[in-house]
């Protein structure tokens, strides 16, 4: 990740639950969303998953980079504290982009979730209240 201090970028902080494992994140996250399918709400054990996107080379772990558990390969993975179990992130669209967990950030970013994403699939029990987009998949459009 470049200098922040030089590029004039916010840099973010991100940490696990136990705090083994610790992220920086630069705030320009590209989009931002609230994903209910099925494998968020399992990872998460939530409803839905806040998560920002960025692009791979702006995201670094700072500390605890033996400790991970990695769930899938260099194309797509999720990646937990192997300590404490928390998501921090996933690797996705072939590993270009990462998706951090929103609520392992310990800085406030610049972006919010602006659409509930996967809603075809969202839990029956729990109901959506804002006005933000719904999409039954991916954003559209």
């Amino acid at each position: 990740m470049a200098n922040p201090e030089k590029t004039g970028v916010r840099t973010l902080a991100g940490k696990c639950f136990c705090g083994q494992v610790r992220y920086e994140v630069a705030d320009e996250f590209a989009y931002a969303a609230n994903c209910h399918c099925s494998n968020c709400r399992r990872t998460t054990g939530s409803a839905f998953k806040p998560f920002a996107g960025i692009e791979r080379g702006k995201f670094r772990l700072t500390a605890g980079d033996g400790s991970l558990l990695i769930h899938g390969d260099a194309s797509g993975h999720d990646a937990h504290c192997g300590q404490c179990g928390s998501l921090l992130y996933s690797w996705v669209r072939d590993g270009a982009y990462v998706h951090v967990a929103m609520g392992t950030l310990t800085d406030d970013p610049g972006i919010r979730p602006n659409a509930h994403i996967f809603v075809g699939s969202k839990a029956p029990w729990f109901t959506i209240t804002d006005d933000l987009p719904q999409y039954r998949e991916h954003v559209t459009g």
